[in-house]
């Protein structure tokens, strides 16, 4: 057997085993040490075979975090189907729970308005910088600006009367 996969090798490349596949489609492979034809000796490695090959496809959650954490040696054994649903009913649970503390807050903290307890607070609405020449303005002035040791340009916007065909 051992003679068989050196000759495999030798023709192909690299022997690799699949470990195991995600719910998204994800295939993962363990490459043992192995020697190339040249007689270099290759380290083992874990790889990933993913489902969306582009890196733009690729967003996070993808790669099940127990696959991931086995990709990069995290942990030894590769993750079971059976680990992994556990886990996934564990997060909603999460979710849930934490939905339902988020909601008991706001039901708390509204009590206390109520009852005077505690101030609301004031939302106000900022427009621009306290240091810049156009602040509290609502337009930006056509003509530059300078104070001391700063400069603002000035805004352009085309001519309102524009011979331009539409």
């Amino acid at each position: 057997m051992n003679q068989i996969r050196t000759v495999l090798q030798r023709m192909f490349g690299l022997v690799k085993h699949h470990v195991g596949t995600d719910q998204f489609g994800n295939k993962y492979y363990y490459v043992p040490e192995q020697k190339s034809w040249t007689g270099q000796t290759i380290r083992s490695k874990r790889m990933i075979e993913a489902v969306n090959r582009k890196e733009i496809e690729y967003e996070v959650g993808n790669i099940p975090s127990e696959w991931e954490a086995w990709i990069r040696g995290r942990r030894e054994d590769p993750p079971t189907k059976e680990e992994i649903l556990h886990n996934e009913e564990y997060r909603k649970m999460i979710k849930i729970n934490a939905n339902e503390v988020q909601q008991k807050e706001e039901i708390r903290r509204e009590k206390e308005y109520e009852e005077g307890l505690v101030a609301r607070q004031i939302r106000t609405q900022i427009k621009g910088h306290a240091s810049a020449t156009y602040f509290g303005t609502d337009k930006l002035s056509s003509e530059p600006t300078s104070t001391a040791n700063t400069f603002q340009p000035g805004g352009w916007l085309p001519p309102e009367n524009s011979n331009m065909k539409k």
